[in-house]
């Protein structure tokens, strides 16, 4: 088992995170690009905590650019706290980018509140931030964290964390 890094003033520990996860309101200003264009601006919407994971963050779909999204058909992923997620491609003037984001449209009670809420793995678009900071995305082909300076890790996802 990996050692926690020690947060620094103003961090949190992904290791203090709870499992199972947990739903908390967002604050911080999101901000997403692609193409050029904003992709997601918002204050709202939750963020997801669970431990040894950076915060994944669902935005209101009132606050992304809707027109750009196609839903991909079919049932998507099994999540064992949020239930099964569906999938969107980005449809934009420049291209496509398949299953880039997902959303919830029944989750477990728990996690009501992600009701018509995207969430956006940060890889592939121009850039994602929060509060102003580039987020760096959680390594591995499955998981949609967003890294900043404000979490400590170390983080799941990178070869050989698949049972952390």
């Amino acid at each position: 088992m990996p050692q926690p890094e020690p947060p620094t003033a103003g961090q949190e520990s992904a290791w203090d995170y709870p499992r199972p996860a947990v739903l908390e309101r967002n604050q911080r200003h999101i901000l997403i690009r692609l193409h050029g264009e904003v992709l997601a601006d918002t204050r709202g919407g939750f963020r997801v905590l669970e431990t040894s994971h950076p915060p994944t963050y669902y935005l209101p779909i009132g606050d992304v650019k809707r027109e750009w999204l196609r839903a991909v058909p079919g049932r998507g992923t099994f999540c064992e706290w949020k239930g099964f997620a569906s999938y969107f491609d980005i449809v934009s003037p420049a291209g496509t980018l398949q299953r880039a984001c997902w959303t919830y449209p029944n989750p477990t009670e728990s996690f009501a509140g992600i009701v018509d809420h995207l969430a956006f793995y940060a890889a592939p678009m121009d850039s994602c931030s929060v509060d102003g900071e580039l987020v760096t995305p959680q390594e591995g082909p499955f998981y949609g964290g967003w890294i900043t300076s404000h979490v400590a890790g170390p983080f799941k996802g990178p070869p050989g964390t698949e049972f952390w």
